[in-house]
């Protein structure tokens, strides 16, 4: 078998912006952080501009007084690219209504859901809680009433409301041109 040559590639890694966040993280200044790994400030601001880099050694030693591990540095951190009309359609009950999933299938720390809604198009006819700790709601475009037990909110373009996702409520979208809507859950709610 024959081995494929890999050329080494003279192209510096960028890992000082991911060093600087995770000191942030932890609230260390620094100056807290040279006094831990005994290496100087300047170097660590070098090292954080990405204008220097840290022997093998030294990275072993600023990782540990982070608390992270080397490999966190090199991982490309995971995205999910939802284009518009190209999420995942999802059915959360209701009327007159187009749902899609923003959000990766398997994010479960929130959820995201676009939705348009018809003119005229309404929640369930009685109200419904959804399981989840905070449920936020953003009008894009056009108008939707929320309603809870004792309260309606007249909500607009431009208009959010956040609020516990096990209260009971429902919505409608009373006028007579389509909404646009975000419905942000935290975290997901259970399947």
């Amino acid at each position: 078998m024959k081995a494929l040559p890999v050329e080494p590639s003279n192209a510096p890694v960028a890992i000082g912006s991911r060093i600087r966040a995770a000191r942030q993280g932890q609230r260390m200044t620094i100056e807290q952080v040279a006094d831990s790994t005994g290496l100087t400030k300047g170097f660590l601001s070098r090292v954080e501009r990405d204008l220097t880099s840290p022997s093998v050694a030294s990275l072993v030693t600023l990782c540990q007084v982070l608390g992270i591990s080397i490999g966190d540095l090199f991982t490309m951190p995971e995205t999910h690219l939802s284009r518009r009309g190209e999420g995942p359609r999802v059915n959360l009950g209701g009327e007159g209504i187009r749902e899609e999933l923003l959000t990766a299938r398997h994010e479960h720390r929130l959820q995201v859901i676009r939705a348009t809604i018809e003119p005229h198009g309404r929640g369930e006819a009685e109200l419904y809680s959804v399981d989840c700790d905070v449920d936020v709601l953003q009008v894009i475009s056009g108008r939707i009433t929320l309603i809870f037990t004792s309260e309606r909110y007249e909500l607009e373009a431009g208009d959010t409301i956040s609020f516990p996702g096990r209260e009971p409520h429902t919505w409608i979208n009373e006028s007579g041109e389509a909404a646009v809507v975000t419905w942000t859950l935290v975290p997901a709610a259970a399947r």
